[in-house]
């Protein structure tokens, strides 16, 4: 086991947490080849593996050093950075660790805690030839109602001490989920129904550091609204968290909900049954998204859809997780070169995993 192994366990949570998501892109990405543990690689038989990187780093100080600097006479200059050119990666899966060789993944960019998916061989010296990497979760997005507190706490009252238990305990959990996936990608978290948010919309930002206390600290971690717009690698994303279509399907007829999305896209508006009661309309779409999405929705549904100039818009409902134990992974594809640009194709799968979640593949 690597040094700094009291954060294996940590590290072994992420790696369920992620695997389940990359297998779901390996039938398109390599759909001919095994996947295999690092304990069952076999000399020169290409295959997939799926770990956990670790980063050897020469000039990485442990605590030893730290004790020995203590003790010197003469004050160490410390260096900006620990990079150094023997630095190398390593992959760990619960089998076993294999060192990685190869162009690929550089150890000059690459960090320890990142899950990839993998396609290469094992060579004679019992290091693993990198040939190939799987499309990268470069996002996730969960689309509110993140907890759902026990009915009847949150009516105004005071509350004892085992109440206040009660309606703290969702809260932990999260944040211990949250650490999980913070700690190896970006994520944003929008507020739901039954997150402790305001309760019209537009809804702001509900979780803080006094709430998160341990994930939000990360970089990786954004606190959003709802509706949020965002936008990765030059494709616009809007979603809400639900709200607006389940009130659309009170007041009017519609085939699916993926009809009353499109119809707040082509009306231009998320919410029209909300009131107005702000200077600006938060709710008016000013640019047309690349991807449209709903939460919390009874079941999955997709579609694409043209506007009148040619917009391609791709519609997604996605399923009540609790519920459905189901996630959406949106992929953008690169699939052909037209003069000096690549073309985007979004493209959907559903997999069965914990999040919603947003990812790129390059290598097509």
């Amino acid at each position: 086991m690597y040094r700094g192994q009291q954060y294996s366990q940590i590290y072994f949570a992420r790696l369920h947490l992620m695997r389940t998501l990359l297998y779901s892109l390996l039938p398109t990405w390599k759909p001919h080849l095994p996947s295999c543990t690092v304990l069952g690689l076999e000399e020169g038989k290409e295959c997939i593996i799926v770990g956990t990187l670790y980063k050897h780093m020469k000039l990485k100080p442990s605590i030893l050093d730290e004790y020995s600097k203590e003790r010197s006479s003469s004050p160490l200059v410390k260096p900006h950075n620990f990079m150094h050119s023997d630095d190398y990666l390593v992959l760990e899966d619960e089998s076993g660790r294999v060192k990685l060789r190869g162009s690929v993944l550089l150890p000059s960019v690459y960090v320890t805690g990142i899950v990839v998916a993998l396609h290469g061989k094992e060579t004679g010296a019992g290091d693993f030839m990198e040939q190939g990497i799987a499309a990268q979760i470069v996002q996730v997005v969960i689309a509110g109602n993140s907890v759902e507190f026990p009915r009847g706490l949150l009516n105004g009252q005071n509350l004892g001490s085992k109440d206040q238990s009660r309606l703290s305990e969702p809260i932990k959990e999260l944040d211990i989920l949250l650490t999980q996936v913070a700690a190896g990608i970006p994520f944003d978290i929008m507020p739901g129904t039954n997150d402790p948010a305001n309760f019209s919309l537009p809804q702001q930002v509900c979780y803080t550091n006094h709430i998160l206390v341990d994930s939000l600290p990360y970089n990786t971690f954004r606190s959003c609204t709802n509706p949020h717009s965002f936008e990765l690698d030059n494709v616009r994303f809007l979603g809400t968290s639900g709200q607006n279509i389940d009130d659309l399907a009170k007041y009017s007829d519609g085939k699916s909900k993926l009809e009353f999305l499109e119809r707040t896209l082509r009306w231009r508006h998320i919410a029209p049954t909300a009131p107005n009661t702000l200077d600006r309309d938060p709710f008016f779409i000013e640019n047309c998204p690349h991807v449209y999405f709903v939460g919390n929705q009874e079941k999955y549904e997709t579609s694409l859809i043209e506007g009148s100039d040619g917009q391609v818009v791709r519609l997604i409902c996605i399923p009540k997780f609790a519920e459905t134990g189901i996630a959406v992974v949106v992929w953008l594809l690169y699939k052909q070169r037209i003069g000096a640009e690549l073309k985007k194709v979004v493209d959907v799968r559903v997999i069965w995993a914990s999040l919603a979640v947003v990812s790129k593949q390059q290598n097509l």
